[in-house]
Order: C-alpha cells, then sequence, then structure tokens
C-alpha cells in the first residue's frame, strides 16, 4: 500500500502560488443503493506538522471502517475547510451515476470556505461547470493526502447514513454491505424486491433478477 503525500500539492504551490488546493474524492459510485457522495477538503499547506498529524490518511478502501471513524476526526479537526455533499438514488436514476457524482462534487466544493483556487480529483472526473484549475488524478487517493483526506469523509459520512437507514429498511441489510451488491444484498432484492433507496436504473435491479 503506498503512501499518499503533498507532493502534488507543493509543486502546484511552487509553480501556481496557490495554497487553498482542494482534494476531492467520491464515495458509493457503484453501489446499487443509497446516495453517492463527495468530500472536498483543503489542508493548511503551511503546517510543518502536518503530514504527522496525518499519519495513516490513505485511500478509505485500504483502511478498517475503525481506522476511517477514527481519521475522520483527525480530518476534520486539522483541515483548513471541507465539504461534502450527496446525491440521492433517484437523481442518480434521473440523470446518470457520473453527472450525480458531479453534482456532490461541485456541491462540496461549494461549501468550502475559504474558496479552492485548485482541484484535485480522484480518477478522470473533470469539473467543467466550475473554472477552478483542476487537474484528474487517477489513483489519486494513494497519491495526493489532501484527495486521501476527502475519500475518507466521503466514505465515513456515506457509511453512517447507510447505517441509519438500514432501520428503515432492516430486510436489506444496508448496514451490513452499504448498498453494494454482495451476494446477501442480491438474496435480498430477489426476495423483497427493490425499495425507493435502490438505483432503478442500476442493473440488476433495472432487469429482472436470475
Amino acid at each position: 500500500m503506498t503512501t499518499p503525500t503533498l507532493e502534488l500539492e507543493n509543486e502546484i504551490l511552487a509553480r501556481h502560488g496557490f495554497v487553498f488546493i482542494a482534494g476531492l474524492d467520491e464515495a458509493g459510485r457503484g453501489a446499487l443503493a443509497g446516495p453517492v457522495t463527495a468530500a472536498a477538503v483543503i489542508l493548511p499547506l503551511d503546517d510543518s506538522q502536518l503530514l504527522d498529524s496525518l499519519a495513516g490518511v490513505n485511500d478509505s478502501k485500504q483502511l478498517t471502517a475503525k481506522t476511517r471513524e477514527h481519521l475522520f476526526s483527525r480530518i476534520m479537526h486539522h483541515a483548513l475547510a471541507y465539504g461534502i455533499a450527496s446525491v440521492p438514488a433517484a437523481i442518480i436514476d434521473k440523470i446518470g451515476i457520473l453527472p450525480a457524482t458531479k453534482q456532490a462534487m461541485v456541491t462540496a466544493v461549494s461549501q468550502l470556505i475559504p474558496a479552492a483556487q485548485y482541484l484535485l480529483i480522484d480518477g478522470r472526473i473533470r469539473l467543467k461547470t466550475l473554472a477552478t484549475p483542476q487537474q484528474a488524478i487517477i489513483r489519486g487517493d494513494g497519491k495526493s493526502l489532501t484527495i486521501a483526506a476527502a475519500s475518507i469523509l466521503a466514505k465515513v459520512t456515506r457509511d453512517r447514513l447507510m447505517i441509519e437507514l438500514d432501520e428503515q429498511y432492516p430486510q436489506y441489510g444496508f448496514a451490513r454491505h452499504k448498498g453494494y451488491g454482495t451476494a446477501y444484498h442480491l438474496a435480498a432484492l430477489e426476495q423483497y424486491g427493490p425499495c425507493p433507496l435502490h438505483r432503478h436504473s442500476f442493473a440488476p435491479i433495472k432487469r429482472p433478477l436470475l
């Protein structure tokens, strides 16, 4: 497992003089139920202790739920600014998962105070509706500390929501799989059919389960 650094952020700072550099990532894009959640994080690049303070921050998928919860609080404490936004399943069905993901990211960026001067976005996404200079970074959550921090905020926020929603629809086990297409979830879908939290435009929900 690689350890994300501030190398990309410091290169941007040196080249452009930007200090408010936001990392962006999402959680839940591939799930069959629940929202897609995005987070944007600006870290204080002038803090010489930042790497030590955020030791352990990495791609959220590489961390246990307990570790993510611990780091969530630490990121919130040390971040200069952060924004978190979700787009529900009904909107995902209406506009598609990629536009919904971008919508969540744009909303998260809009919450940042101070405003971001530059965006580092995990994956191949470009937010063309924003004039802010930006760069898409493949597997960025394993390279950039700000993207990794955003990945944790997005993942923890969405997981907490899915655990809450499990109480409304306990038959699906959302607290267990967070809406992803596990064997348990697919079996529950076959038995009970989809609920309002499901993405009805996603296979296997939009076609009969075999």
